[in-house]
């Protein structure tokens, strides 16, 4: 499914060699889309897969293109993802293309350069046609959560760490519902830092990961005294869990229906299924150590995530064990890995041992410890550098004032003699 629907991040998949379009499309949709992820897609020939695996909302396909023409782009896309609103880009000169592009399955299209409003008026009147039938009306007033996921480039880095402790300080900072996600299948270990057991956990809702609902996903949790709830993994002996992107999304969903903040301790090891976490993430928490394994891997990691569409601006560094004898520097780090650190913790080893081997967070068990308080700090700052306007699932936010928009006549024209012929 990939009509906007209750709770839904507008997914927009941009088909473009041009990193200028993709800077002024990233710029319009910020100013004017509100909740969204645009992913970029540099090389045609991938956009296929990668709408099966996003199930984008949008597809804008630039008409400059190397291989592969707009108009065979929007061909497959209508197969790959045939709920999505397609749209192609033009140069003036370009309307055989535009007319081609069209009569391949185009809702529309738009001619460059772009202006600001009229693009961001002609996709949102596609969007709102293409809602689910029960978001016509637009009336629903469903907030939406954020979805934070903690990642390490290797074993060891203190994701989990970071991840628990972060979580049980925005908890008690905001006052607002937060959620965590053992997405580590390998070694999952929130049931052992937060000394939870559980009788169920995420395999009970993959099966049904179409049809879930409030209760059913409720019944699943478990819950820490603190307050916080934790959505368990299996045990590491029924071997490693496989979870699509379809599945990953529906319970992504509908945790943030529920909670205010997602909170995902994802794996050492990131195959598709911690992609599909990493896709559906709006910030990425990157913890790492100050060794050059862990930066080469950690450069590694983002360039991936560059790659599938993550604007670098969403990963937050972290740097761990800071301080370390013979660590480098976070200035040094700063220099191989091209990004800012935005946050460190001091080393304090034998206090986090201790720790998790009591089943108690140092947040809440050594308060006043440097690494508690680091964290603290962290939790602080990023609640801050990510506040946004709360998010109403009914409608994106509309288009400026509605002028005499001459696309939609365009558009209109061209769409009745394509539907004629």
């Amino acid at each position: 499914m990939a009509r906007l629907g209750p709770g839904d991040t507008l997914r927009v998949l941009l088909v473009a060699e041009s990193e200028g379009l993709r800077e002024q499309i990233g710029a319009i949709l910020a100013q004017y889309a509100g909740e969204h992820r645009l992913f970029w897609i540099a090389q045609p020939e991938l956009a296929p897969r990668r709408a099966e695996d996003l199930l984008p909302h949008l597809v804008l396909v630039d008409d400059d293109l190397n291989g592969m023409s707009a108009p065979a782009v929007i061909r497959q896309m209508t197969v790959s993802s045939p709920n999505a609103v397609s749209m192609v880009m033009v140069d003036e000169r370009g309307m055989a293309v535009a007319r081609q592009a069209v009569l391949s399955g185009a809702r529309g299209f738009i001619t460059k350069p772009l202006m600001a409003e009229e693009f961001w008026s002609a996709i949102h009147q596609l969007l709102t046609e293409n809602r689910l039938p029960d978001q016509q009306a637009g009336h629903a007033t469903t907030r939406i959560g954020k979805v934070v996921v903690f990642v390490g480039p290797k074993g060891g880095t203190g994701r989990t760490m970071m991840a628990t402790n972060t979580a049980l300080a925005i908890l008690e900072q905001t006052g607002q519902g937060v959620v965590m996600v053992d997405a580590d299948y390998v070694a999952p270990a929130l049931d052992v830092v937060l000394n939870l057991e559980g009788e169920r956990d995420i395999n009970t809702l993959l099966a049904r990961a179409s049809r879930l609902d409030k209760d059913l996903v409720s019944s699943v949790l478990a819950n820490h005294t603190a307050g916080l709830a934790v959505l368990l993994a299996p045990a590491p002996i029924y071997g490693v869990m496989e979870i699509s992107m379809p599945q990953v999304e529906q319970i992504i969903s509908q945790l943030r229906l529920m909670f205010d903040w997602v909170i995902v301790d994802l794996g050492a090891l990131v195959d598709e299924s911690g992609y599909a976490f990493l896709d559906s993430a709006d910030y990425i928490v990157m913890t790492v150590l100050p060794e050059l394994v862990c930066l080469r891997n950690a450069r590694l990691l983002l360039d991936q995530l560059v790659a599938r569409g993550c604007l670098e601006d969403r990963v937050w560094i972290v740097l761990n064990r800071a301080g370390i004898n013979g660590g480098v520097t976070k200035n040094d780090i700063e220099e191989r890995l091209h990004v800012r650190v935005r946050h460190t913790i001091p080393d304090d080893q034998p206090l986090v041992s201790l720790s998790v081997n009591r089943g108690v967070p140092l947040y809440l068990s050594h308060r006043r410890s440097a690494v508690a308080r680091a964290v603290e700090e962290f939790a602080a700052m990023f609640v801050a550098g990510t506040a946004r306007q709360p998010v109403v699932a009914e409608s994106m936010p509309e288009p400026p004032a509605p002028a005499s928009n001459p696309f939609s006549r365009i558009f209109r024209r061209i769409s009745s003699t394509s539907a004629a012929r």
